[in-house]
């Protein structure tokens, strides 16, 4: 039996990280004080927060008890959602400072990493003011200033964001359940922002301010080279979808968040969903519109975008256009092209890579569209799922009325149709562009949004809890990184699936679903960190939401989600 005697208080704390180190200091040494000495000379990316005891954390935390320690760097999504909006906040201290008249809007990310912001209260930043923005900027972070964290009662915040005029915060609070609000203060600034922040701003080494448009981008890295900025040489056709987003909201007389919440308060909910469906509506239209002036040569029509984007849906709606402008659509499922499932790809820890472009047996899949394209009968393949092999389909001829309709996460890529005449395709990009923020700067971000949605359909219809969509979603954004997002660019045509309304319908279904994960496990940090940006949206009824919207692919009730546009299938070209 061991023996048992008295033993005086430890004065000291022991902080075990991954690699199975210890190392100990007085109670109430900051957390940062501990990763410095333990992540000195590593040669890898600087942590920027930490994951104590299992929850996501502040580096300036006090430690007052022993804990475990996973670092959290640059190079992983939560330290790079830190880097980016401690960078905001630095640029928000810093303007505020040197033009105190000027409100800064983070209006939208760009790609290769970046804001784009404009500024209301006076004219448009100057060149020359923007490079004093800057180096004022790189002032502050050479100074390695404190980015202090206080927990105020929410009277006293109102107080703050009263004095400063900030009437959008103060709408936005109006849903805060909890009695008290995290405030940070940088320079003269006291703001509010949604997430956790660096410790200093010696931490934010990597920016730079460039002028575009109307107002001007805040460049950052990106999460997979986290010490680069990459030059951006024009700004993608996304900006423009961003911007027409912005118009549709404006139309809508709804700017953030607290506007959509008053909308519903006001029993304006229907409104908003008939008109918002109404937007995309046109959009749809107006690509079936370009189709059909170019009918004689754009055969195949390819549709591309990201997990959970609504391209499903999308391509149906944009069928039924199709029909009714008398072309027939004739879809193709890129999926019954796999390979078996021996000769999968497999990823570097030997796993089947689903997302591999080479999953498709590509020479197959070309012979047999120029097939269709030149008139022939053709037997097409289908993929069976559960035993993981290619069998035997629809044998088919197609007529010159007919435009094949090809979609997955593939189709823009070159690689996939290189033996098909490009002429040919018309390409279209979809993805949920949300633009519909909190107030000025802080974000609801487009994968966010992506993932509650699929979240919520992964639980209807196949059984997922919460926490396996979450533990499967990296690992899906790293196909999107290296399989989709290259090539949006390829796209003729773009679609932006983000809903105004739909964090509110969606909040009620996806936060049981969310509440259900283990607080101790590795998905509650993300489960958590979507519930906290949740709880700023009223929650709306689905009821009114139209049966053909993209919204129904994830909640369910879709019209079209047993339909086909395999539009006379059996109708031959001599039957013409």
């Amino acid at each position: 039996m061991a023996k048992v005697v008295p033993a005086e208080p430890r004065t000291n704390v022991r902080v075990t990280f991954e690699d199975g180190r210890v190392f100990k200091a007085p109670r109430g040494t900051k957390l940062v004080e501990f990763v410095r000495v333990a992540t000195a000379g590593d040669g890898q990316p600087e942590a920027i927060a930490a994951v104590f005891n299992n929850k996501l954390t502040e580096l300036n935390r006090p430690v007052d008890q022993d804990g475990y320690v996973r670092l959290i760097r640059l190079n992983h999504p939560d330290g790079a959602r830190i880097y980016r909006r401690s960078l905001t906040f630095l640029l928000i201290a810093v303007a505020h400072r040197l033009f105190p008249e000027a409100r800064v809007y983070v209006e939208h990310s760009i790609t290769k990493g970046g804001y784009y912001c404009e500024v209301e209260g006076r004219p448009p930043f100057t060149v020359e003011e923007l490079k004093r923005l800057e180096e004022e900027m790189r002032a502050v972070v050479d100074a390695d200033l404190p980015i202090e964290r206080t927990e105020v009662p929410l009277a006293e915040a109102l107080a703050i964001f009263e004095q400063a005029g900030d009437t959008e915060k103060l709408e936005l609070l109006k849903q805060r359940q909890k009695p008290t609000l995290i405030v940070y203060r940088l320079l003269d600034t006291r703001d509010y922002f949604l997430g956790y922040m660096a410790p200093s701003t010696g931490y934010l080494k990597y920016f730079a301010i460039e002028p575009a448009y109307e107002g001007f981008l805040l460049r950052f890295p990106q999460q997979g080279n986290p010490t680069k900025i990459v030059p951006v040489e024009t700004l993608s056709p996304l900006f423009e979808v961003f911007q027409e987003y912005s118009d549709w909201l404006r139309t809508l007389g709804i700017r953030n968040v607290a506007g959509l919440n008053a909308a519903i308060e006001q029993g304006r909910l229907t409104e908003v969903i008939l008109v918002t469906e109404a937007l995309h509506e046109q959009r749809i239209s107006a690509i079936a519109a370009e189709l059909e002036k170019r009918r004689d040569e754009a055969r195949i029509i390819l549709v591309a975008g990201p997990s959970s984007s609504g391209k499903t849906t999308f391509a149906r709606r944009l069928a039924v256009r199709l029909l009714a402008l008398g072309l027939r659509p004739f879809a193709v499922s890129i999926d019954d092209y796999f390979v078996d499932r021996e000769k999968t790809p497999r990823d570097e820890k030997g796993e089947y890579d689903f997302e591999s472009l080479y999953t498709v047996d590509l020479p197959y899949l070309n012979q047999q569209i120029n097939q269709l394209i030149a008139g022939e009968r053709v037997q097409l393949p289908k993929f069976n799922f559960h035993t993981g092999k290619r069998e035997e389909g629809e044998t088919v001829r197609i007529t010159p009325q007919h435009v094949l309709i090809l979609e997955g996460i593939h189709a823009l890529n070159p690689e996939l149709l290189p033996e098909v005449e490009p002429a040919l395709c018309y390409r279209i990009y979809v993805s949920a562009l949300t633009q519909l923020n909190l107030d000025r700067y802080n974000r609801v971000s487009t994968t966010d949004t992506r993932l509650i949605r699929r979240i919520v359909r992964d639980a209807r219809t196949r059984g997922y809890s919460a926490a396996e969509t979450i533990a499967r979603w990296e690992s899906v954004r790293r196909g999107e990184r290296r399989w989709i997002f290259p090539f949006q660019f390829n796209a003729d045509a773009m679609f932006n699936s983000a809903l105004t309304y739909e964090w509110a319908v969606l909040k009620p279904v996806v936060e049981p679903l969310l509440r259900q994960i283990d607080p101790y496990s590795r998905e509650w940090i993300e489960a958590n960190r979507l519930l906290s940006r949740l709880q700023w949206f009223l929650p709306g009824e689905s009821t009114h939401i139209p049966s053909d919207s993209i919204l129904r692919e994830f909640i369910g009730g879709s019209i079209l989600e047993d339909f086909k546009p395999w539009f006379s299938i059996n109708h031959t070209a001599e039957e013409e």
